[in-house]
C-alpha cells in the first residue's frame, strides 16, 4: 500500500510500532521492520552507550528502515541525536515537540523527523519548524495521554498541516487502518497491539494480564506521576491512588535513585532534566519527583514480570485484543483486512 508515509520512510506498509520504554527493544523493532512496517526503538530508558549498541543490534537483524524515539527535553538529547546520525538511523521520533535546532540538525543529516503530538497547535508548531511528518495520538492511546478522542483530533490535524499525519490511539486491525486513511491519515501507529505479539519480550504472565483485560479495565490515573496516564487497572494502581502525598514522594525518591543508577545518570543531569520537564509541562516539583518513578514502575512489569510492584501502560484496545501473533502475521493480517474493508466500501459490500 503506497501512502505518503511509506514513501517518506521507505517501508512497505503504512504501519508504525511506537517507541515503548522497556518494550521496543532490538528484537521487537527488527521483527516489525522485517514485516515491512516501521519499528521504533525506545531510547529514553537506555544510556547513550546502550542506545548505540541497540541500534547496531537492530541493524544486524534487518536491512529495512527503522527509527529511534527520543525525549526532546532530555539533557543529553544532542548526544543521542549524534548517535542516530553516526549510525545511519532512518527516522527520529519524539514523544514531545523537539527543539527547532534538533530538527535542523537531523534534517541536515538526512534523518526523517516525526514528532508525536496530542493537540492541533503542537502539530502546527512542529510542521512550521520543518518536521517531516507527525504522529497524532488521541485519548484512547496508552501511556501519557490527552482528553480528545482520535476521531476528533485526527481530522483537525489533517486539516491543519500539509505534512503526512500518522494516526495513533485506538488502532489494532485493518478496519482501523482503513478508517484512518479515510480521515486523511497516511498510516497508523500502534503500541499495545505490538506489545501483544510473540516477538515482544514482555513476560508471558504480563501479556496474559493484558489479554484478560476488558475495555473497562483500562483506566486513566494521575497517581503514578501526576499526569494523566492510561494503564491497566491493578492492585498497585488502586494502592497508589489511595496512598498519601508523603508516601508517594518517598517512593518517588527511591525509584529516582534506582533509575539514575540504571541509566547511568548523574544527579545534576537528573535535576536538569527535571527542570526541563517542569518548564515544558508546568509541573510542580512534587510531580517531577513522581515522574521519576515511572520508568522503574514500568520496568518492574515489562522486564521483571512483577505486576504486583509495576504498572502496565496500555491503550484501550487491550480490551479487544485476544491473541499473540508474530509481527509478520499481524502486519499481513492488518493489510489484508484493510484491503478487504476498502474493497467492500467501493463495491457496496459490508466487511465484518
Amino acid at each position: 500500500m503506497d501512502t505518503p508515509l511509506t514513501r517518506l520512510v521507505g517501508v512497505r506498509h503504512p504501519i508504525v510500532q511506537t517507541g515503548m520504554g522497556w518494550v521496543a527493544g532490538p528484537r521487537l523493532v527488527s521483527a516489525v521492520a522485517n514485516a515491512g512496517a516501521l519499528g521504533i526503538l525506545a531510547s529514553a530508558t537506555m544510556s547513550p552507550e546502550r542506545l548505540r549498541s541497540a541500534v547496531r543490534e537492530v541493524a544486524a537483524r534487518t536491512d529495512a528502515p527503522f527509527g529511534v524515539n527520543l525525549r526532546a527535553d532530555a539533557g543529553d538529547a544532542a548526544e543521542r541525536v549524534r548517535i542516530i546520525v553516526e549510525e545511519g538511523v532512518r527516522v527520529a521520533s519524539f514523544a514531545l515537540a523537539p527543539r527547532r535546532e534538533l530538527i535542523d540538525r537531523l534534517k541536515d543529516a538526512g534523518v526523517v523527523v516525526i514528532p508525536s503530538v496530542g493537540a492541533r497547535r503542537h502539530a502546527e508548531k512542529v510542521a512550521g519548524w520543518g518536521a517531516d511528518a507527525v504522529v497524532v495520538q488521541g485519548a484512547e492511546g496508552g501511556g501519557h495521554t490527552g482528553q480528545v478522542a482520535t476521531t476528533v483530533l485526527l481530522p483537525q490535524v489533517v486539516d491543519a498541516v500539509d505534512i503526512p499525519v500518522v494516526a495513533a490511539g485506538g488502532f489494532h486491525d485493518g478496519r482501523g487502518l482503513a478508517a484512518a486513511l479515510a480521515y486523511g491519515a497516511a498510516g497508523i501507529a500502534m503500541g499495545t497491539r505490538f506489545l501483544l505479539t510473540s516477538d515482544s519480550t514482555v513476560p508471558d504472565a504480563v501479556k496474559a494480564r493484558y489479554l484478560a483485560a476488558a475495555v473497562t479495565d483500562v483506566t486513566v490515573t494521575t497517581a503514578v506521576d501526576g499526569l494523566p496516564h492510561r494503564m491497566l487497572r491493578s492492585e498497585l494502581v488502586d494502592s497508589l491512588e489511595r496512598s498519601g502525598r508523603a508516601a508517594a514522594l518517598l517512593r518517588a525518591v527511591r525509584h529516582a535513585a534506582a533509575f539514575r543508577r540504571l541509566a547511568g545518570l548523574s544527579w545534576p543531569r537528573m535535576v536538569r532534566d527535571g527542570l526541563a520537564m517542569r518548564h515544558g509541562k508546568d509541573l510542580t516539583w512534587s510531580q517531577v519527583l513522581l515522574a521519576a518513578t515511572t520508568p522503574m514502575l514500568l520496568k518492574a512489569s515489562m522486564v521483571d514480570g512483577r505486576t504486583d510492584t509495576g504498572v502496565m501502560a496500555s491503550g484501550q484496545v487491550a480490551g479487544v485484543i485476544e491473541d499473540l501473533p508474530s509481527c509478520a502475521e499481524l502486519v499481513d493480517r492488518i493489510m489484508a483486512e484493510a484491503a478487504a474493508t476498502l474493497d467492500g466500501l467501493t463495491s457496496g459490500r459490508t466487511v465484518g
